[in-house]
């Protein structure tokens, strides 16, 4: 059961990619392209504001639904990413590895943070504060779990060149 772990995280990561696309996809307007990484990145009400005003109505609510998936996804992806650098970081005996490990778990740790500056947000409770801390962490989230990505993803590399592929999938 153990082995089947990563790919349980894996699939799970996959389809809330997929869900959050879905969810997501009323969100991107001509004032917000990006959809809900409009929202974190906007650091302050200024920004904040332009973002809910283009929302306003049945967007603010799928806005809201796509940001309670994310608290599904976040463990998906930050537990894979967390399993899969450590187990490459065990592999190829990496103490940075161990540390991009716990990144990822930070990565997720954030992303609660940054979804309940969002939900503020959505619910007219906003401030410069919020804003502003939403958006670091959101900064950092994406840092943290882009560089675990990479990470695994060198770490793939490695395991299919030193033919150590069951290695990692044990």
């Amino acid at each position: 059961m153990k082995k089947y772990w990563l790919l349980f995280l894996l699939i799970g990561t996959a389809v809330m990619i997929v869900v959050m696309t879905k969810t997501g996809a009323p969100l991107k307007t001509p004032a917000t392209p990006k959809g809900i990484l409009d929202l974190e990145f906007a650091y302050n009400t200024t920004k904040t504001t332009i973002v809910t005003t283009a929302w306003a109505g049945d967007n603010i609510s799928a806005a809201k639904t796509n940001t309670y998936l994310d608290f599904i996804f976040l463990l998906f992806y930050s537990l894979f990413l967390f399993f899969t650098s450590d187990k490459i970081a065990r592999i190829t005996k990496s103490k940075v590895g161990k540390f991009i490990a716990n990144g990822a778990i930070y990565a997720g740790i954030l992303d609660i943070v940054e979804n309940a500056g969002m939900l503020m947000t959505l619910s007219g409770n906003t401030s410069d504060t919020t804003a502003l801390l939403t958006t670091t962490c959101s900064v950092i989230k994406w840092a943290l779990a882009l560089l675990a990505a990479a990470y695994c993803l060198a770490g793939f590399i490695y395991c299919i060149s030193k033919k150590k592929m069951g290695s990692l999938l044990a």
